[in-house]
């Protein structure tokens, strides 16, 4: 969002009252590298769209066996660089031939999960069908990624110097299909698709391989530290639920250790640490992408927030690369609230897809577009999510003061309200933050005659002292926000704070994760600060927290109203 005029900061005085194989580091050993943006890379723009990310690379690894399996058509075993067999599933598109190719489009399953070979269903999350990708004209390349389905290896979270580089033999084995339009000698005309961990793969192979044209990476991440680690607090729920879905013999044993430490007892070895690091794609690997990409987010995913697609984005956006953002309700997470629309994101991955693959016109795809809590979207044409750059900031302040009890009553999640439509309703609702009955609270209210929308990271301030039982220093607090209409923790978002609990007086001033939320006239969002909370590891209990001043941020879009009407310098549309 472009800077706006300064705005008067609003207050209000409350009473306080809330993952290589065989533990292999060499994440950086590839066979080939990517080459500098801008060296021998071409990206197509305007009437030139479609025309393909061209590059000179060539073919990875010359020439790559591939099997057909017998008794079915669309399976073949692809021996990898280091013999490993993975198994593909290739569905060329009806009437695709030599003289008349048509582009391929590979998409990755989600962890734990085969290649989709469903020609009629919806894959996982909403993502694109093998029978839509067909009707739009794409061949399709689906996979079992190495640990997975019937692919021999272990799975070593997106490496890329495993599952990196089998994509790399994959878009050698795409080059040489009849069907496969080219750009040049073993260079497909290929784009990505895939949520979760078919997200993060897209990103990964891009940082490698030129070759690749355009990218729609669904609920994917920037840091496996920043979404898993954050404040160096284990985020256990999601790790409970994620190992116990593989067989631990086929995951690396670093992806096994870290698991069981953080569920014993919430910690992390520096190895398992740096290994989870240097899965990636993080910062270095996104600055080498300069292939369009529609990032696909979940406003209330708990296990790749909104943060993480952001950082990717700033990135590209701040080199040049087309790119930008849908964000609906769903990804690693239970949608509480209105879903909206199911078919924008197909829509809008079909949009990207055809003009950079095929040429299409290109319908406006504003930076941002995004659901509140009643289903309605709202676009921002020009989006900065750098807090700096969001003039319209609404606080809530609260004197104490007030002490916290740090015990499991004090406790966020552990039984919250389910969607029985929801896939993941079921398995994720014991993770899911809820309303504390026990919080240091404070309250901010919308005291205006029109609604406002929250749009970014709220900030924390605190000032605090305390104390942990036996010499302990090291504590945390979980921050989240409550829809004070609704109950619901905003986003079903909850972020680890840590407090150095000595007895001494500190202040600290924090982020939390990012939100996207409608706060009508006249409605209120409680920010609560609890002990402890089912979706990260259980920190040290048993003493007490003094909060002498409480604070927080709002971070406010542009003045709006919810009649549909454009706000007042035109930067945040609604539908």
């Amino acid at each position: 969002m472009r800077r706006l005029a300064p705005a008067v900061l609003l207050t209000t005085a409350l009473v306080l009252a809330s993952c290589s194989s065989g533990g292999s580091d060499a994440a950086t050993d590839t066979t080939t590298s990517k080459p500098e943006p801008g060296t021998s890379t071409t990206v197509a723009t305007g009437d030139d769209a479609g025309e393909g990310h061209a590059c000179d690379q060539g073919a990875a690894f010359g020439e790559v066996a591939v099997e057909p399996v017998d008794g079915v058509a669309s399976d073949l075993t692809m021996t990898s660089f280091d013999d490993t067999a993975i198994r593909l599933h290739w569905f060329p598109v009806e009437g695709a031939s030599a003289d008349e190719p048509a582009p391929t489009i590979l998409m990755g399953p989600g962890w734990s999960l085969a290649g989709d070979t469903s020609t009629d269903g919806a894959a996982l999350f909403g993502a694109l069908s093998i029978g839509a990708m067909w009707d739009a004209g794409y061949n399709v390349l689906t996979w079992d990624p190495r640990g997975f389905g019937r692919s021999e290896g272990v799975a070593t979270v997106n490496d890329p110097a495993k599952e990196g580089k089998d994509v790399q033999a994959m878009l050698d084995f795409v080059a040489e299909q009849p069907e496969a339009r080219t750009d040049a000698e073993g260079d497909p005309r290929a784009g990505m698709v895939g949520f979760s961990y078919g997200g993060g793969i897209q990103l990964t192979s891009a940082a490698l391989d030129c070759r690749i044209d355009a990218l729609v990476p669904g609920i994917a991440w920037n840091s496996l530290e920043t979404s898993l680690y954050k404040a160096e607090t284990v985020k256990t729920g999601w790790s409970k639920i994620l190992t116990s879905t593989v067989d631990p013999e086929r995951l690396d044993p670093h992806i096994n250790s870290a698991s069981a430490s953080g569920l014993r007892d919430g910690s992390l070895s520096d190895e398992d640490h740096d290994w989870f690091l240097s899965r990636g794609p993080g910062d270095e690997a996104i600055e080498q992408i300069d292939v369009p990409t529609l990032f696909i987010q979940g406003t209330v995913d708990t296990l790749f927030t909104l943060d993480e697609a952001t950082r990717n984005y700033e990135i590209l956006k701040t080199n040049d690369v087309p790119t930008a953002n849908l964000w609906f309700c769903g990804g690693h997470g239970t949608c509480l609230t209105d879903p909206g629309d199911g078919d924008r994101v197909g829509r809008a991955s079909f949009n990207w897809l055809d003009h950079h693959l095929q040429g299409k016109p290109l319908d406006p795809v504003p930076d941002l577009a995004f659901l509140d809590q009643e289903g309605t979207e709202w676009t921002v044409d020009e989006w900065d999510p750098d807090p700096d750059a969001i003039d319209h900031w609404a606080g809530a302040v609260a004197d104490g003061p007030v002490t916290l009890e740090l015990t499991d009553a004090s406790r966020s999640g552990g039984g919250g309200e389910t969607d029985p439509g929801d896939p993941l309703g079921g398995l994720v609702a014991g993770i899911t933050p809820t309303k504390a009955a026990t919080a240091i609270e404070a309250t901010y209210e919308n005291a205006s005659d029109h609604d406002v929308l929250l749009l970014g990271a709220p900030k924390l301030r605190l000032t605090y002292s305390g104390t942990l039982p036996e010499g302990e220093t090291d504590g945390r607090l979980f921050a989240q926000l409550i829809d004070d209409e609704s109950g619901l923790v905003v986003g079903n978002q909850i972020t680890p704070i840590e407090v150095e609990l000595d007895g001494s007086s500190h202040e600290l001033e924090v982020p939390l994760e990012m939100i996207a939320h409608r706060l009508p006239a006249g409605s209120s969002v409680t920010l609560q600060l609890v002990a402890t909370t089912s979706a990260y590891a259980t920190p040290p209990l048993g003493g007490q927290l003094e909060a002498e001043e409480l604070g927080f941020e709002l971070p406010f879009a542009p003045d709006s109203t919810s009649d549909g009407a454009t706000t007042e310098d035109g930067v945040i549309t609604q539908g």
